[in-house]
């Protein structure tokens, strides 16, 4: 026959596989408390357990108890429990005299706290028959509330971490639509307004969409706009260079594969079609997709379903494709490199990014967008271009594209010492000055010193609101040569904004 010892290691084992089993913390106590009163037959277990708002809400274990028992005896067992959870102090009573026991009871009401933290409190009524016996119940109640205790911290814990992880995704997610929000875009060319209107009337739609352009006119931010304005912009945005990846790994990339397909599939891998679901997937650089995965992309756009490497199950898919391609695929498709039905089944909805060098009335605004950026990351006072470095960026001919006056900027910012960027602080390339269709010739020596001698007093005028003393000043010159200066290069300090 078991021993009460023995019992008692065989009732903690299944106190500890329900402590582990349980989906809530209410069902873990509540479960364990009618494990212990079931076995133990133990008179009435009171639980009071301190949510993380800090409330004491009470679960009995035993209604039949409390229906005999007077409405006095239950609230002041409620109130020993409320006071052992908040003080974090044990109330022990060897001997409860009732008129509703026929036999001597103990009170066992112990707190279920982890360091600093309030938990709750447990009380139970167990049958007193002798003070040893009482005892070693005692310290068995305490093995068991220290383990639901810190089950009910590592649960909080993980739902806490849960919490925040959810609120930390949520943010991005909102920093993310902010950031890509088309309103956000840079430019005011009636170029760029056919891009955004474009935008607007594709978003909510499931059509593909094919993205031409030239490398660097800003393709990947018209593709994050579209989705960030879409009805699938709390779904993933997935991106995938199908030109940087080698050719003999690209198919699992995009399909995934299954373990064993090949000497390393050790494990499942999904592919990108699975990690866009229900969002959309970008297809960069489309025209580098090797003949036999155009065949197997034209499938999964007919289909809307594709088979992962070493499948044979095909697995639905409902992604939003958004192709972009800085090559003419007309031209692809007329060589053979390119197949002209899928070329057909992607060109739904073309969105053409203009070449900077065709919305030249967006240089300086995209210039002074890239300024304000590079001087918050490198905490520079520079607020202002000054009118030879705008003269300069407006005429250079941008080989590439938004990407390369950035770099411009960016490089501008790094070297400049003031609060203006000067045409000193530009690459040598855009110093140079190549001629374009509206800058046929180069300027002679003489007009060069002219032309930035002008550009120079007219910064300075313009840095102290025309006050030609403090402009005096700061060149280091004269009042009266300044005014010969500015008489002679026929600069107007009324009308700077005009100049």
């Amino acid at each position: 026959m078991p021993t009460k010892n023995q019992n008692k290691i065989t009732l903690l084992s299944t106190i500890s596989s329900i402590i582990s089993s349980a989906p809530t913390i209410k069902d873990m106590v509540k479960n364990c408390a009618k494990e212990l009163q079931s076995t133990l037959k133990t008179p009435a277990i009171y639980i009071g357990l301190v949510d993380p708002q800090n409330s004491i809400f009470f679960t009995d274990l035993d209604p039949s108890f409390f229906e005999k028992a007077e409405t006095e005896f239950k609230l002041e067992l409620a109130t020993i429990t409320e006071s052992t959870a908040t003080a974090n102090q044990s109330n022990i009573i060897e001997k409860v005299s009732s008129s509703h026991h026929q036999s001597m009871t103990g009170l066992i009401s112990l707190p279920m706290w982890i360091g600093q933290e309030k938990l709750g409190a447990f009380s139970i009524l167990i049958p007193y028959r002798s003070l040893e016996e009482f005892y070693s119940t005692l310290s068995f109640f305490q093995t068991v509330i220290l383990l639901i205790s810190q089950k009910i911290m590592l649960t909080r814990t993980k739902t806490s971490d849960q919490m925040a992880l959810l609120q930390e995704n949520l943010k991005l997610k909102h920093e993310l639509q902010s950031k890509y929000n088309i309103h956000n875009m840079v430019g005011q060319s009636n170029e760029m307004k056919r891009v955004y209107e474009s935008i607007m009337q594709v978003a909510n739609t499931t059509t593909s969409v094919l993205i031409r352009g030239e490398s660097g006119t800003g393709k990947e931010l018209v593709a994050h706009a579209i989705h960030y304005t879409s009805n699938r912009a709390a779904k993933p945005f997935v991106p995938i260079n199908c030109g940087a990846i080698p050719e003999g790994l690209i198919e699992s990339e995009l399909f995934g594969y299954e373990k064993g397909a090949f000497t390393d599939a050790t494990q499942k891998k999904i592919g990108k079609f699975q990690a866009a679901e229900g969002g959309t997937l970008v297809l960069d650089e489309i025209s580098e997709l090797a003949p036999n995965l155009q065949v197997k992309l034209l499938r999964v756009l007919q289909e809307r379903e594709f088979t992962p490497v070493g499948g044979i199950l095909s697995i639905k898919t409902n992604v939003r494709i958004i192709a972009a391609s800085n090559k003419d695929l007309e031209r692809e498709v007329q060589e053979g490199r390119f197949r002209e039905d899928l070329y057909y089944r992607l060109n739904v909805f073309p969105i053409f990014m203009p070449p900077l060098r065709e919305r030249k009335s967006d240089i300086l605004l995209l210039a002074n967008h890239f300024l304000e950026k590079y001087a918050k990351e490198t905490q520079k006072p520079i607020n202002r271009i000054s009118s030879m470095a705008i003269d300069w960026l407006s005429r250079y001919h941008w080989p590439g594209n938004v990407r390369e006056l950035e770099n411009a900027i960016e490089r501008s910012v790094i070297i400049c010492d003031g609060d203006a960027i000067l045409a000193e602080h530009l690459p040598p390339t855009l110093q140079v000055k190549k001629p374009d269709s509206d800058f046929k010739q180069e300027l002679s020596l003489e007009e060069m010193t002219h032309l930035f001698e002008k550009n120079l007093i007219i910064d300075a005028l313009r840095k102290h609101n025309g006050n030609q003393s403090k402009t005096a000043t700061y060149l280091k010159t004269s009042n009266r040569i300044l005014g010969y200066k500015i008489k002679n290069l026929n600069i107007n300090p009324k009308g700077l904004d005009d100049m």
